[in-house]
């Protein structure tokens, strides 16, 4: 079985840093990274990810704006996108699942569970 293929699209280097050493050392997953929300939509078209991990507050493009545009292009519109974000007030979740992302990870998040998070929010088996 072919490892999953997640893409990372957060402005932050650090971020994406222990993301992708998390996954790929800990359970073998292939990342791939985006520092910025045009950087991850160009990522997401040509490479076809199992799943996206967008921080919710970069500059330029938003997380949420990232995420409607990912939604307005068929070739895209069907991954499943799961947000990074240090605001997890009701009030933000409610806004989040409105939008239809599968799920939301709150920052800090731990890196040695990350993968565990990742797989139960999608029904992957680990």
């Amino acid at each position: 079985m072919a490892p999953k293929r997640v893409l990372v699209i957060d402005d932050e280097e650090l971020i994406q840093e222990v993301i992708q050493a998390s996954l790929e050392d800990i359970v073998g997953w292939e990342v791939l990274l985006a520092s910025s929300g045009t950087e991850g939509l160009t990522v997401a078209a040509s490479q076809s990810p199992d799943v996206i991990l967008l921080d919710v507050s970069m500059p330029i493009m938003d997380g949420i704006q990232t995420f409607k545009k990912l939604q307005d292009d068929s070739a895209t519109q069907t991954i499943p996108v799961i947000f990074l974000t240090a605001k997890v007030q009701p009030s933000d979740k409610a806004i989040f699942s409105q939008l239809g992302v599968v799920g939301v990870i709150a920052k800090p998040f731990d890196p040695m569970t990350l993968n565990k998070e990742v797989s139960e929010i999608l029904g992957w088996k680990s």
